[in-house]
């Protein structure tokens, strides 16, 4: 930042003060983020009313760019397309003799004039690519220059919107700043990297006049460093150049080095200095052993791509991050849960994220923004014209490792004569399109069109797109799509056209389309692990895109909320330590079996293992694998059986291990099989699990218990009195809502009436009861539309599926558990939570492709019987039980939810236990 720039504008009081281009930075320049005066145009009367000339007082609303004029940070918060104007007064004066002036956009949506000091300086079409008008002629350096800009933004079908169904992009987007140029200057490089070191450059320079120069690279601290003499002509001079750097670090995500330093140029007396930087690496594909397909490599060496889609929309900004940090931190968070990979969805990020993803170290596939028209004439020019742009703009990030060209054929269809069809001349302009990008960038892998429909043309990646929910359903998918796999099939191709040996990969897959309506605002735990695993399974398979990163206005399954905050998967209680991270290993462990199977108790039975690995840090190396299996004792950790074997970590892909055999415990539980990969230091590789129903013949059940017991279900209470009242799970839960209570009227055997009887205590599940719109609503027929490219925000609370997952929001309740009239304990709901936890309720949905308050779970609860009361229970042969909920505390009066046998986390009634 200039001094001129901290003259004009604080720097606090500057939205997005960085320059927006780190790898491509000169140090003269001016951020122009800020308030601007800004007016609707709704009649197009600017133009003919010349307010071009108008002073910026005329301009009756203020908007703080960069931000549409649509998104809360603008100040504005209009959804109304159309036309606006802005206007700025800036002082700038940091120009020698010679030097050119340029005023920069990152982005405009969608089209723009600018004019400075009333002189029409440039005009710009595309809502996705930056741009720049020489302003240095009409500049006043001793004084205000009057800035306006005219944008439009009318929606037409041929534009290249993207996803802005979520939050539009009207208007300027992206950081505008001004920037000084010597006469002679560095336009655009491409920077290609070779894995021993070589860097290759072309670029060009523009030029005032004929002169001799001096191109300079230096980077690393001047440890690398390369001249190459020039002569230039006036205009534009192409040239390319290379040099070698010695014992080359590669850039990785475990390793993302960067060479930074600047490229200058030399010419009579005069410098342009660009600071930017390199990474060295090398994306691609090749045959490994004695396969027929290809498997991606990053450095010539697989890698499995864990990645997810991000939308990249903020509540307040839409498409502009509110700040760089926020970008700098989405990176972190990606790479805290284990991934490689982000798919940047249907928009070209801003170039700050990219950044961040060069310097943290995430891998990125970057689509082409698509249009929702038809592939007409003007929607093709427009797409090709924006597409070049961001080719060009994003180049040289190393994070880039793949362009997807079209997604899921939108913009490609035609209708005639009433079908809607993907016509082959449609199919060759595809083909066409992802020839031209794989001549101008053969440095990385090209997709042609991210399918949902089997419709590949012609493609680097053959990948697909699957919603499914429901482990049988997913896992006949998945092993359909790689048995149909192979050089020759026409499956997943279109128009004649057949698969080469191109590598598999699932480019979106999720649950949130894969059930009826939506599967709402519910856990994604569940689903997410076992698909992993199926995904993990196959020596074929290359990677996956799940959707997706954070929650979006309608799409609920993120790995984190849409504000940041975090959701909690549960896999640590099963497995000590586990996270999701650890799903994402690329060295893992992969369960041949469902999440869960129910099984009877003390039976035998044979686990099969196979070993995942996309890695070769442990080649050569014994590992161990560790294993048990264990439940829950009330609320202590009982082990049924354990062991471990040594494993010889050598080689890439998927490989059968011993299988393992395991005792199931003699009683009523959910047992879990955990197991755990370490290395020789003991460091855990990777940790995974799955789950065992085991049950007994014994209606009361078998349980480790003292003494005697009986098991009252859930669903027998005698009374109730709740403003909501409802059964879930095949009236294994028994839900009251707000304040009220359930009452038991327990009558007990004719052993447990003995003087002898000493000892008397209570087990159940319980967790609070949150009260959505549809358990009010009785919604559950209701259809809803989530048409979400029309800007529909659906509410989750009347989605039938819904059933909030545990994250940082808590729901607590306070329950008063009465005998006979007689308070004996209060108990403290934290929560009403659903994740990966609640085993029994996600294995006995009635229907995979229906939730119904799929994984939710309570707490273990375990009252005990005062003395006092035993002897009048005795006498009357059995007692009241009421668990109440008042409005005594109303933060704390949030419903009760009762789980039975089939339900929650354990698999009990109501027990009540007598020695």
């Amino acid at each position: 930042m200039t001094s001129a720039q901290s003259s004009v504008i604080p720097t606090t009081t500057i939205p997005k003060p960085e320059h927006p281009r780190p790898d491509w930075q000169r140090s003269s320049w001016l951020n122009l983020n800020g308030e601007w005066g800004f007016r609707f145009d709704a009649d197009n009367l600017g133009l003919n009313e010349q307010w071009q000339g108008r002073q910026q007082s005329t301009f009756n609303e203020t908007i703080v760019v960069p931000f549409s004029w649509v998104s809360p940070l603008s100040g504005i918060g209009d959804n109304r397309k159309g036309i606006a104007w802005y206007s700025r007064n800036v002082r700038y004066a940091d120009i020698k003799t010679g030097e050119r002036l340029f005023l920069h956009f990152g982005a405009v949506d969608y089209s723009c004039t600018a004019w400075v000091n009333g002189q029409q300086v440039g005009t710009h079409t595309g809502g996705y690519g930056a741009f720049a008008f020489d302003v240095t002629e009409a500049w006043q350096a001793d004084g205000d220059n009057h800035l306006v800009v005219r944008a439009e933004d009318q929606d037409a079908e041929h534009q290249t919107r993207g996803k802005q169904g979520y939050g539009e992009i009207r208007g300027i987007w992206q950081t505008v700043w001004l920037e000084v140029r010597p006469c002679n200057y560095v336009d655009s490089v491409r920077i290609v990297t070779k894995l021993d070191g070589t860097i290759a450059i072309t670029g060009s320079i523009q030029s005032g006049g004929v002169e001799e120069s001096t191109l300079i690279f230096e980077f690393d601290g001047g440890s690398v460093r390369h001249e190459a003499a020039l002569r230039l002509n006036a205009g534009d001079n192409k040239f390319s150049t290379s040099f070698q750097v010695l014992q080359p670090r590669l850039w990785s995500p475990e390793d993302p080095h960067l060479y930074e330093g600047t490229i200058t140029l030399k010419t009579n007396g005069s410098s342009d200095t660009i600071a930017t930087y390199f990474g060295i690496r090398e994306i691609g594909s090749a045959l490994f052993d004695d396969r027929s397909y290809r498997w991606i490599t990053l450095n010539r060496k697989p890698v499995y791509l864990n990645g997810t889609l991000d939308q990249a929309f903020y509540p307040v900004g839409h498409f502009t991050a509110p700040s760089d940090e926020e970008l700098q931190d989405e990176i972190w968070r990606l790479k805290r849960l284990g991934l490689n990979l982000v798919r940047i969805h249907i928009k070209p990020e801003e170039p700050r994220k990219l950044y961040w993803a060069d310097k943290l170290g995430i891998m990125v596939m970057e689509d082409m923004p698509c249009f929702w028209g038809e592939p007409d004439e003007a929607a093709r020019t427009a797409y090709e014209a924006e597409a070049r742009e961001i080719l060009n703009r994003d180049y040289n990030h190393p994070s880039i490792v793949s362009w997807v060209i079209f997604n899921e054929t939108w913009g490609l269809f035609t209708t005639r004569d009433g079908v809607r069809s993907f016509r082959p001349e449609t199919q060759e302009w595809v083909r066409n399109t992802f020839r031209w990008a794989k001549s101008e960038d053969p440095t990385r892998i090209i997709e042609d069109n991210s399918p949902c429909n089997w419709d590949h043309v012609e493609t680097d990646l053959n990948t697909w797109h699957f919603y499914k929910n429901g482990y049988k359903i997913l896992r006949d998918h998945v092993q359909e799509v790689v048995d149909k796999t192979f050089p020759g099939s026409d499956f997943n191709y279109i128009g004649g056209n057949l698969q080469t040996d191109a590598p598999l990969m699932n480019s979106e897959c999720g649950a949130v389309w894969g059930i009826e309506g939506s599967a709402g605002d519910s856990d994604i735990a569940w689903q997410y692990r076992y698909m992993i695993n199926e995904l993990r399974r196959h020596d074929k398979m290359c990677g996956f895109v799940f959707t997706e990163f954070h929650d979006v206005v309608n799409e609920y399954n993120g790995y984190y909320r849409i504000d940041g905050s975090d959701k909690d998967f549960g896999y640590d209680a099963f497995v000590p330590g586990m996270s999701i991270a650890d799903l994402h290993s690329p060295d893992f462990i992969v369960i041949d079996a469902p999440p869960c199977e129910t099984v009877k108790v003390g039976q035998r039975l044979e686990i099969a293992l196979l070993r995942s690995s996309y890695s070769d840090r442990y080649h050569g190396q014994t590992l161990r694998l560790e294993w048990e299996l264990w439940h829950d004792r009330f609320g202590s950790k009982a082990v049924a059986d354990q062991g471990s074997q040594a494993i010889e970590w050598n080689g890439y892909g998927v490989a059968a291990l011993n299988n393992v055999t395991v005792n199931m415990p003699a009683t009523d539980s959910v047992a879990v099989f955990a197991v755990t990969l370490r290395n020789d230091q003991g460091d855990a590789i990777t940790r995974n699990f799955i789950t065992f129903d085991v049950r007994s013949d014994d209606s009361n059940g078998i349980y480790d218990l003292e003494g005697k017991w009986l098991s009252v279900p859930v669903n027998h209470y005698a009374r109730q009195e709740w403003p909501y009242a409802w059964h879930a799970l095949n009236n294994h839960k028994v839900n009251g809502g707000l304040q009220g209570f359930v009452e038991f009227e327990i009558k007990l055997p004719a052993d447990a009436l003995v003087s002898s009887l000493g000892n008397m205590e209570i087990f159940f599940e319980a967790g609070a009861k949150v009260v959505l719109r549809k358990d009010k609503e009785n919604s559950e027929a209701k259809a809803i539309d989530l048409d979400f490219m029309s800007g529909v925000t659906p509410d989750p609370d009347l989605n039938p599926s819904t059933y909030y997952m545990t994250d940082e929001s808590k729901h607590p309740s306070l329950v008063k558990v009465s005998i006979d009239g007689h308070l004996v304990e209060s108990l403290n709901l934290p929560d009403d939570p659903a994740d990966s936890r609640g085993v029994l309720s996600w294995h006995y949905q009635p229907k995979d492709t229906k939730l119904e308050e799929a994984g939710s779970y309570g707490y273990l609860h375990k009252v005990t019987v005062p003395s006092r009361l035993i002897k009048p229970i005795v006498r009357a042969g059995g007692f009241t039980l009421r668990l109440k909920v008042d409005g005594d505390i109303p933060a704390l009066a949030g419903g009760l939810a009762l789980y039975g046998r089939n339900a929650g986390r354990y698999p009990i009634e109501l027990l009540v236990r007598y020695c």
